[in-house]
């Protein structure tokens, strides 16, 4: 029988909060029987971190995956947080992603920040991970979480656009992957920029919403107080702040980024307990020069 993954790229997105909400220890078993059942070939994961006596919590991941420790490469960047926030400097912050293939270059890009305000969440120093792997170039971010920064998020995906046209490979096989917690919905200047519906200072581009391309009706919220225990204790209202967006597949070959599936993920206890106070997606997209083996 064919194997109905031989030309499809699996994609999981998940922030998974493994630094400032409660239980990671427990958690992090809550994801790795998600990767089990998922079994995906690229996951971006927000909300790493590492210090200067602790490893990376997206290696602990790697390091116990099923399949074991040669299972994944990887790669991670992080930025520290503001200093009335988080004193210890040694401490990073930010994205990891994983591959089931080598990963042949990766580049860390800060975003911008408000330096000048007094309010430290203004100076969260967002990030965007950049790691070409298989051929496909991937990204995972992570924008400054307030609702009332929106502004700030507008900066960000101005330097996201050009940091991806910047270092993206023009004949990889798929279009760019682009992942990330964005904090912003989909009605949002941000998002409707990056989607090719706003034009900002005389600026436009085009990225793929996975859930629409995918035919998907429901609102995908991602952040869901109402179900989720752990997103409830920040009293937030329900949102959809979680993306997989994909370059401009226009013309490709053999249907080469055509969004396949998009589903909700981690949104139930494998291990009983849920995984992070975000959902997780999984897209799957159609990849005719998906490497054999």
């Amino acid at each position: 029988m064919p194997d109905a993954r031989a030309e499809t790229l699996r994609v999981v997105q998940l922030n998974m909060g493994s630094l400032l909400e409660r239980d990671w220890e427990r958690r992090r078993h809550e994801v790795l029987a998600w990767f089990e059942r998922l079994d995906p070939d690229v996951v971006c994961l927000q909300e790493a971190w590492e210090d200067g006596t602790h490893p990376c919590s997206a290696e602990w991941l790697v390091d116990n995956a099923p399949g074991g420790p040669g299972r994944w490469h990887w790669c991670f960047g992080g930025l520290p947080l503001p200093e009335p926030l988080w004193p210890d400097r040694s401490l990073r912050f930010g994205s990891a992603i994983l591959s089931r293939w080598p990963i042949d270059h990766q580049e860390l890009v800060a975003l911008p920040v408000d330096v000048e305000s007094p309010d430290p969440l203004r100076h969260f120093e967002s990030e965007l991970l950049h790691a070409r792997t298989a051929g496909v170039d991937v990204y995972s971010t992570h924008l400054v979480p307030a609702p009332a920064h929106a502004y700030h998020r507008v900066r960000q995906v101005l330097a996201i656009d050009e940091a991806v046209e910047r270092t993206r490979d023009p004949a990889a096989s798929l279009p760019v992957v682009l992942c990330g917690d964005f904090n912003a919905e989909p009605g949002s200047d941000e998002m409707r920029f990056l989607m090719s519906l706003a034009v900002i200072d005389g600026r436009s581009t085009y990225y793929r919403d996975a859930w629409a391309a995918a035919g998907r009706t429901d609102p995908g919220i991602t952040a869901d107080p109402r179900t989720n225990p752990v997103c409830a204790a920040l009293n937030v209202p329900p949102k959809r702040i979680d993306y997989v967006l994909l370059g401009d597949s226009f013309a490709r070959r053999k249907g080469a980024g055509r969004v396949l599936s998009a589903s909700i993920a981690f949104d139930e206890p494998l291990t009983g307990i849920l995984a992070s106070d975000h959902w997780g997606l999984v897209v799957d997209l159609r990849w005719p020069d998906r490497p054999s083996g």
